[in-house]
């Protein structure tokens, strides 16, 4: 494999292309291959197939060189997260996101129900309240921007806090992706992500990784991952590394759409708020008249597709407060937007046509 250490002098672009791939040899392969076992010869060092394959490896350098420290992939993000949450000790205290991902609301609720953890919510964008939150905690948790309420933390302030209180501190850096965001280089320990999402970006794939520096917290990552079985597979290995390939334009293009979307809707007179941080590929939009409304926009669109999930080639939709998960501060009518590469006219046009169908009609005397 090719490893940090001959790359590091190389930009983000040539990182998501290089990173990964088998030694030159003659009449090698350029891509590594799919790996279909789960049993090795004796003697060497990976031992079993629930220990190790060499198609997550390649993935995991590649991801590893992007973030900046080594990675350990998961069957899911929510594998990883689970990962993380394992490292917290019975009664134990979580700070996290009042808006965050469901699926990690979910399980932090699960413990906190099983008198697992004391669970501390708070808005990512108060710095001031995380810190105060963080004192006595094992592990700060956060998203940004969040899931769906796009809000975004000041990780350098946020990480301060955290190791001062003597806690872990990991992102849920799904969102804003490899390329736009360090957590690392911010002071979190551990940077975690749905690679499901923008990095394998054809939603065709199950997976997630942790990535960090600090080689005996990773160690603990990867026990976790041996002894529960929350492996990768190795297809899903190969085509999440060739994903990631074409991160950086993909990238591109579909941020520089979100941004013309954003722009283009902001004052529609269909919408009470369009949300968009500036950066990556969501914007969420509230609309008007409430769920029935905003129903009806997620069902109107010829383009768009009305599905859950994000970061695909494909723009979706979809009202987040269908899920009995999502939070109540979320308000009823917000619908997030997952933006694709399609053209950016096709897509304002197709939202703007649903808009319409939606609004209510005109009362006439």
């Amino acid at each position: 494999m090719t490893h940090h250490d001959d790359l590091h002098d190389l930009h983000p672009e040539t990182l998501a292309v290089h990173a990964g791939r088998p030694e030159r040899v003659p009449d090698g392969p350029l891509n590594t291959p799919v790996h279909l076992t789960s049993t090795y010869s004796a003697g060497g060092p990976v031992a079993y197939g629930r220990y190790g394959n060499p198609s997550w490896t390649a993935f995991e350098e590649a991801l590893g060189a992007l973030e900046g420290g080594r990675c350990v992939s998961f069957a899911s993000g929510i594998a990883a997260i689970a990962a993380v949450f394992d490292l917290v000790p019975t009664g134990g205290v979580v700070v996290a996101p009042r808006h965050s991902y469901t699926g990690t609301i979910g399980q932090l609720d699960d413990l906190a129900a099983a008198r697992e953890v004391e669970v501390r919510y708070i808005d990512v964008r108060d710095a001031p309240q995380v810190a105060d939150a963080a004192a006595g905690a094992d592990l700060v948790w956060i998203e940004s921007p969040t899931n769906p309420a796009l809000e975004v933390a000041d990780l350098e302030a946020i990480g301060r806090a955290a190791r001062d209180a003597g806690a872990l501190f990991a992102v849920d850096n799904t969102f804003a992706g490899p390329l736009l965001q360090h957590p690392l280089d911010s002071g979190a320990h551990l940077s975690v992500h749905s690679a499901t999402k923008s990095i394998a970006g054809h939603s065709d794939v199950l997976m997630g990784a942790v990535i960090g520096r600090d080689d005996e917290l990773l160690a603990r990552i990867e026990q976790r991952r041996r002894l529960n079985g929350a492996i990768p597979g190795a297809f899903e290995a190969f085509l999440a590394l060739r994903g990631l390939r074409t991160l950086p334009v993909r990238l591109e293009r579909m941020q520089s759409t979100a941004r013309a979307i954003a722009e283009r809707l902001d004052g529609h007179p269909a919408l009470e708020e369009v949300r968009y941080p500036g950066f990556g590929t969501i914007v969420s939009i509230v609309v008007q008249g409430g769920a029935d409304a905003a129903e009806r926009v997620a069902e109107s669109t010829r383009v768009w597709l009305h599905a859950t999930s994000l970061g695909g080639v494909e723009s979706t939709l979809e009202r987040r407060r269908r899920w009995p998960a999502e939070a109540e501060t979320i308000p009823e009518g917000l619908v997030r937007l997952s933006v694709g590469l399609e053209h950016p006219d096709d897509l304002v046009r197709d939202l703007e046509r649903a808009l319409d169908a939606a609004a209510p009609p005109v009362a006439t005397d």
